[in-house]
C-alpha cells in the first residue's frame, strides 16, 4: 500500500521553520520601516537566511526600530505609551502593606479603578 500523505517529522519541522521565519522577517521589516511585504518576501523565498538578511538591514529614519529600540516597548495596540497613574505606581511601591483604615483603602481602590477606566478610554483615542 502506497501512502502519499505521510511526511516525516523532519519535513514538518522544516515547514515550521519556514513559516516562523517568514512571520518574524515580516514583523522585523515592518518595524525597521520597510513594510511587511519586503520581510515576507525575504522570509518566504529564503527561509531562515531571509530572516538573517532582514536582521542585518539598517533601520530607516523615523521607523519604530529607531524610535523604540530593538525590543518593542511598553506600548498598546495603538502605538501609544502605556503610563500607569501615579497613585497606582505609588501603591505598587508600598509592597502591598496596608496604610490606613479599611474605608480609606476602599476609597483608594475606587479612585484607582476610576483612573484606570479613564486610562483605557484614552489609550486608543
Amino acid at each position: 500500500m502506497l501512502v502519499y500523505a505521510a511526511i516525516g517529522a523532519k519535513a514538518l519541522y522544516l515547514l515550521f521553520v519556514w513559516l516562523i521565519s517568514a512571520a518574524l522577517a515580516s514583523w522585523l521589516a515592518d518595524r525597521k520601516g520597510y513594510g511587511e511585504k519586503v520581510g515576507l518576501t525575504f522570509g518566504l523565498l529564503l527561509s531562515a537566511v531571509g530572516l538573517l538578511i532582514v536582521l542585518l538591514l539598517p533601520a530607516r529614519p523615523g521607523s519604530r526600530w529607531k524610535r523604540d529600540g530593538r525590543k518593542p516597548g511598553n506600548y498598546g495596540f495603538c502605538g501609544q505609551a502605556k503610563t500607569v497613574p501615579l497613585r497606582l505606581a505609588q501603591g505598587r511601591r508600598r509592597g502591598g502593606r496596608t496604610n490606613g483604615s479599611a474605608a480609606t483603602q476602599a476609597r483608594r481602590n475606587r479612585s484607582d479603578s476610576h483612573h484606570m477606566k479613564e486610562f483605557r478610554g484614552k489609550l486608543c483615542s
